[in-house]
């Protein structure tokens, strides 16, 4: 039993709550059959959910190359290196399946509501609230981004992997090419 699986009545809860995606789907479902697409995603978010899960986290939804992911607000460095890992371990899968693009990643700490949705017998959980909305509407050039709220919760360590870009402030990996900003 976890945090996630334990959960038996609706709560409210902080979380980092974090939304990824591939660059290339449109261009990859154009080319492969669906079947073909339907085999790659469905192995793609098994490697994504096995990497969250193995940090402490839980993979919540999938809809067809986008998938949206939780951690508890304790774990929220460890959070941040899941989204880490998931770029460099799950590019690196992609390239061996022949998917030509790469996963892009945005991240926001808050309160959200957690609880079971669904048909009855077929309840799944669910999170949602404005920090999900928050982080559903980012949107990044590079390929992880954080909002502030999220970057307030890491340890210096972790901190020191991101940079401050801004209009609208977020913070990207030290690897984006964009310049670091002043302020």
């Amino acid at each position: 039993m976890s945090y996630w699986t334990d959960m038996r009545t609706p709560t409210e809860a902080e979380l980092v709550v974090g939304f990824y995606d591939l660059t290339n789907y449109t261009a990859f479902g154009q080319r492969a059959t669906p079947l073909q697409v339907l085999d790659v995603m469905t192995r793609y978010h098994a490697f994504a959910g096995q990497l969250f899960h193995a940090a402490g986290g839980i993979l919540i939804k999938t809809a067809g190359d986008a998938g949206l992911f939780a951690f508890r607000d304790i774990d929220a460095d460890k959070a941040v290196q899941a989204a880490v890992d998931l770029q460099t371990e799950g590019d690196q899968w992609l390239g061996e399946v022949n998917y030509k693009g790469r996963v892009r990643t945005v991240m926001h700490f808050g309160p959200c509501a957690l609880g079971m949705i669904g048909g009855p017998g077929r309840e799944m959980l669910d999170i949602m609230g404005k920090t999900v909305n928050i982080v559903g509407a980012m949107r990044t050039e590079g390929y992880l981004a954080l909002t502030p709220a999220l970057f307030r919760r890491l340890g210096p360590e972790t901190r020191t992997r991101f940079k401050k870009h801004t209009p609208p402030v977020s913070y990207i990996g030290v690897e984006d090419p964009r310049p670091r900003t002043t302020t």
